[in-house]
């Protein structure tokens, strides 16, 4: 009895372990067990390029900031002007 208990255990465990497996996390799992003590090098270097990257994401996220509100400023100019023209009489 304990054999086919064993046997039907194994038998469900083979593709249960290759679903795990072929999943992003076992492939996950996989490139960390291949990299080795590498990867901690790799990971540095990893952390710096995307605090590079944010970096530049920030510094283009002020520059649309300043431009949003140079346009709300113009906005605000052209809705006055068209609010009261008569307002802003020309001299003569």
């Amino acid at each position: 009895m304990w054999i086919l208990v064993v046997v039907l255990l194994v038998a469900l465990m083979i593709p249960i372990s290759a679903i795990l497996l072929d999943s992003p996390l076992g492939r996950s799992f996989a490139r960390r067990l291949e990299g080795g003590d590498g990867a901690a090098g790799e990971t540095g270097a990893g952390v710096r390029q995307l605090e590079r990257r944010v970096d530049a994401l920030e510094t283009d996220l002020q520059e649309l900031n300043r431009s949003i509100t140079g346009m709300r400023e113009e906005l605000q100019f052209v809705q006055r002007l068209l609010e009261d023209p008569g307002k802003k009489k020309r001299p003569t």
